[in-house]
């Protein structure tokens, strides 16, 4: 097969307005349209990815600086517990270091662990040699390691008030409780007993005392029971005071921030919140989603104009190394064949609409016939005829193709 296919074209007038680079009368304004068509998916999707992870910021609950604290007189605090605990004979030591907790803990008292994410490992590490009872608050996973072996975190629950479904003598006298808005829950350990259910996870757990240790172990999912603002909602008082004033006193463990330098220090992954991490993940996807829709067309080809004039006779070249690269010999024929009967029929005095009609096709061969020296039977095989069998068909067809149309002009 040669390296063209010759198919007489002349090359089409410029329309009007034209500039010389294909562009003709294309302002800013439809240029601005359609790199905007082009690019309105990605800003959409980056747009909804935006807004949810501003929705997620919005739902994550607010952490007040006094959270927790039982010298904080505010909604987050826990002032409101430790004065009832007071008043009825509970004394209760408030201590930012796990050392100065461990050292005050003793076999009378029930050590209360909260923000677990301030703790370094090394604090984790110390707080396994308290005496006493321990009330663990949202424990973090390495804390549950660590205190509470076989009591493993599950999922968390949107049920805001729970029944105690225990036997445990601190639930059943506390009745009811506001968890709050989200709550987490746990798997049971062999012999624990798991009150406030949500399916078949618990949001308060107490192991039993270990011959090792000596002591109870107490997990409680949400600290919402514990706060100034919900103290008095439901049972959260009793359950409060039943749990922290379980013994004669109370250490209240309530860490600072890690100093940075300081040993044991948590790594930049562990600080990182994980609503941060969350919205990366969903940009991760985002752009794999993208990557996927831009890699394949969904579609017809939109038509565009080119930049630069481009000869007939070059884009009739390329289309056929293009052809001749994939073996489209049908493709190539078939285009041809179409080229010569659009030519031919307003040479044979037909209507151009005859071209594109099928059952026009034996008006046409008949018309050709008798204006040139071929019977209708080649004229048919050479306009409608099937695939050429090979590229040197291909060739005997456009050579044929020519020879008819000359004819048709001739004539």
């Amino acid at each position: 097969m040669t390296d063209t296919i010759s198919a007489p074209t002349q090359p089409s007038p410029a329309p009007a307005g034209d500039n010389g680079n294909g562009g003709g009368d294309t302002t800013a304004r439809q240029v601005a349209q359609r790199r905007w068509r082009a690019s309105r998916g990605i800003v959409l999707v980056i747009f909804a990815t935006v807004l949810v992870a501003i929705i997620l910021a919005a739902l994550k609950p607010t952490v007040t600086p006094g959270y927790l604290d039982p010298t904080e007189p505010g909604r987050d605090g826990t002032r409101a517990l430790a004065e009832v605990l007071k008043q009825r004979g509970t004394p209760v030591t408030v201590t930012r270091r796990a050392a100065d907790a461990v050292s005050q803990s003793n076999p009378s008292s029930v050590l209360v662990i909260t923000k677990p994410e301030n703790l370094t490992p090394a604090d984790v590490g110390r707080l396994r040699a308290a005496s006493g009872d321990l009330l663990l608050v949202t424990p973090s996973r390495e804390l549950l390691e660590a205190l509470a072996p076989g009591v493993f975190p599950a999922a968390k629950s949107l049920e805001e008030v729970a029944e105690p479904g225990c036997s445990l003598p601190a639930a059943t006298l506390a009745g009811r409780v506001d968890f709050g808005r989200s709550s987490e829950t746990y798997e049971l350990p062999s012999g624990a007993a798991g009150c406030y259910r949500a399916d078949e996870f618990a949001r308060v757990v107490q192991l039993p005392p270990t011959s090792a240790a000596g002591r109870t172990v107490t997990i409680i999912g949400s600290a919402t029971p514990l706060t100034n603002e919900n103290l008095t909602k439901e049972g959260n008082a009793a359950l409060a005071m039943n749990l922290a004033g379980a013994r004669s006193s109370v250490v209240w463990l309530i860490p600072d921030r890690p100093r940075a330098g300081s040993g044991g220090d948590k790594s930049l992954g562990d600080l990182i919140p994980f609503g941060v991490n969350l919205f990366f993940f969903q940009l991760a996807v985002a752009v794999v989603l993208i990557a996927l829709w831009r890699a394949r067309r969904l579609g017809p080809v939109v038509a565009e104009a080119l930049p630069v004039a481009v000869r007939s006779a070059e884009t009739v070249e390329g289309r056929a190394r293009l052809y001749r690269a994939h073996h489209a010999r049908e493709r190539a024929a078939a285009a041809l064949r179409a080229g010569a009967i659009e030519r031919l029929v307003p040479l044979l005095g037909l209507p151009r609409s005859a071209a594109q009609d099928p059952a026009a096709a034996h008006e046409i061969v008949a018309a050709v016939a008798r204006r040139t020296n071929a019977g209708e039977a080649a004229v048919g095989a050479a306009l409608y005829g099937p695939e050429p069998a090979d590229d040197a068909q291909l060739v005997g067809l456009t050579d044929f193709l020519d020879d008819l149309e000359r004819q048709v002009r001739e004539s």
